[in-house]
């Protein structure tokens, strides 16, 4: 993290109970040597893993499968100027274990946007890291700058 920003670093366990709260992060991957950013649904394992479903034919499957992805989730409170946001950084891989498929289309997460074919994409939870701001500019009497 970035040391004396105004931000306080948030631990692991902290990282995953604000993770498990919230419906919609983003995906962040590599499309044509350029930064991409896609929102979608997921779930949380209990070991930190993130598990998302979309199309087999999308082009997220493509991209992301047997790649190093990061995947973002925050809430912010504009009018108390405070939030957080965590990040897990990790490789991006299409179950394919049929055991696990079977287990996740009763347990994982609901496509916001089905199809006829679907498939789970995990992110294991190498690096999670994470950031809270309380108050914001009011914390430092800043009200008025």
């Amino acid at each position: 993290m970035y040391r004396n920003d105004g931000f306080r670093e948030l631990d692991r366990q902290e990282c995953l109970r604000l993770m498990a709260t919230v419906p919609v992060g983003r995906i962040v991957h590599t499309r044509g040597a350029l930064p991409a950013v896609l929102p979608v649904n997921f779930c949380l394992e209990p070991d930190g893993t993130v598990v998302l479903r979309t199309s087999a034919a999308s082009e997220l499957v493509r991209a992301v499968h047997g790649t190093v992805v990061a995947f973002e989730v925050d809430e912010i409170d504009v009018v108390r100027q405070s939030g957080w946001s965590v990040v897990v950084t990790g490789t991006a891989s299409v179950v394919t274990d049929r055991t696990e498929q079977e287990r996740l289309a009763r347990t994982g997460p609901r496509s916001w946007a089905p199809s006829r074919q679907e498939v789970f994409v995990r992110v294991s939870p190498d690096l999670v890291t994470g950031r809270e701001l309380v108050g914001g500019r009011s914390l430092y009497g800043l009200d008025h700058a």
